[in-house]
């Protein structure tokens, strides 16, 4: 079958959309620090924001992902990038916490959302070779955001203060982002003889209700949620307790970059682990390094330990996170491949939600990240634990 060579600009479409709008939305552990100080408005209600990101993004993907199958991805791509630069300009001119919470923690998180499940689901119908390599790019392409947007968000504040560069950041969201979406197609419609319709309407339906609550999902979907859990607080903070630590600002983000680049890495590195010795013990063993590099920040205090330590933690849960899908595939199948997955991915949201706001009241109520690193690690031991209870694959989906 020929295969049009304009689904790899489908790729990198998606790719770049996730790593400005991802990076946009987490750019504000930067953001944190200078934002605290400036208008000392706590770290905790600050964080609270990132918290509300993550609960709006896990709903918000279901919104969007069926808007997107209905209008397509162009369209709700676009809302999503005029939704995301609003969002940051208004954020930027917040005259309380409160309204900072709920214009950057609503709206922000409605924006990021936008671009994640419909651009993934608009990637997977262009390809029929070499799709698991297309949707890693896309993931790829948003692993990038720790390495482009956050260094430029601490430039800017360096040098503007955190206002003018959360605009900036907003109007540059707006440069990229809309004309990028105007390139964004449909993906070919396959022809096929015979093609099930509306007879297979209930079939899949019970199959989804089946899969939903079976063993096999509710240990994928709480793993997910809590490895994410588990990392989302240090990955959040980590920029903070660094400069806590005495790197400077610079520094401190570089190890936040540096994070993001060992994932990206790790994306590669344990996907091929993990087609050689099978996902589901690549990914406990992902875990396990996950939880004891959390444990392992407690100990640190130079720039190059905070490097080794970025690497191999960025490598875990960055690697790790794939695996995820790929055992969701093993489990129930490509035919409701998206309802399950996207499921798990509502769980693993919620999960992240937790982290940023716990850890701003850790440090507002002890002046230090200790409980913080030492409750992910035991969060994080909790998901190699309910990890190891995986299932065995079972036929759930009828086949398409």
């Amino acid at each position: 079958m020929n295969e049009s060579p304009y689904r790899w600009i489908i790729v990198a479409l998606g790719g770049l959309m996730g790593c400005v709008a991802i990076g946009a939305m987490f750019s504000l552990a930067v953001f944190l620090a200078p934002m605290s100080k400036e208008t000392d408005w706590s770290r905790a209600g600050i964080s609270f924001a990132m918290t509300i990101n993550f609960i709006v993004l896990a709903f918000g993907s279901f919104g969007w992902g069926a808007a997107s199958d209905r209008w397509g991805a162009r369209v709700v791509t676009l809302s999503g990038a005029v939704l995301l630069g609003a969002a940051l300009v208004l954020a930027s001119r917040a005259p309380s916490l409160l309204a900072f919470q709920l214009t950057y923690g609503i709206l922000v998180g409605l924006a990021a959302s936008a671009f994640f499940a419909p651009m993934i689901a608009t990637v997977t119908g262009w390809f029929e070779t070499q799709r698991n390599l297309a949707v890693s790019l896309v993931s790829a392409g948003m692993g990038m955001a720790p390495l482009t947007i956050s260094p430029l968000a601490s430039w800017l504040i360096t040098h503007y203060g955190w206002r003018p560069a959360m605009f900036y950041i907003g109007v540059m969201a707006w440069v990229l982002l809309i004309p990028a979406t105007l390139f964004v197609r449909r993906p070919p419609v396959p022809l096929r003889a015979g093609a099930p319709g509306a007879a297979a309407a209930a079939p899949r339906k019970q199959a989804v209700g089946k899969a939903l609550t079976s063993p096999q999902f509710l240990v994928l979907g709480f793993t997910f949620m809590l490895c994410c859990a588990a990392h989302s607080g240090p990955i959040f903070h980590v920029v903070s307790y660094a400069m806590y630590c005495g790197l400077t600002s610079m520094a401190a983000v570089s190890v936040y970059s540096v994070e993001g680049l060992a994932g990206l890495g790790g994306r590669i590195v344990i996907g091929l682990l993990a087609d050689r010795f099978g996902a589901k013990r690549v990914l406990i063993g992902t875990l396990a390094a996950q939880s004891v590099a959390i444990a392992a920040y407690l100990q640190v205090s130079e720039l190059r330990e905070f490097y080794t330590l970025a690497v191999i933690f960025g490598v875990a849960y960055g690697g790790g996170m794939p695996l995820y899908a790929s055992l969701a595939r093993d489990y129930f199948g490509q035919n409701i491949m998206g309802t399950v997955f996207g499921a798990a991915t509502m769980l693993s949201s919620l999960g992240m939600s937790i982290g940023p706001v716990f850890g701003g009241w850790v440090f507002d109520t002890y002046h230090n990240y200790a409980w913080l690193y030492i409750s992910s690690a035991a969060v994080a031991a909790g998901a190699v634990l309910l990890a190891l209870w995986f299932p065995r694959p079972m036929a759930l989906a009828p086949a398409s």
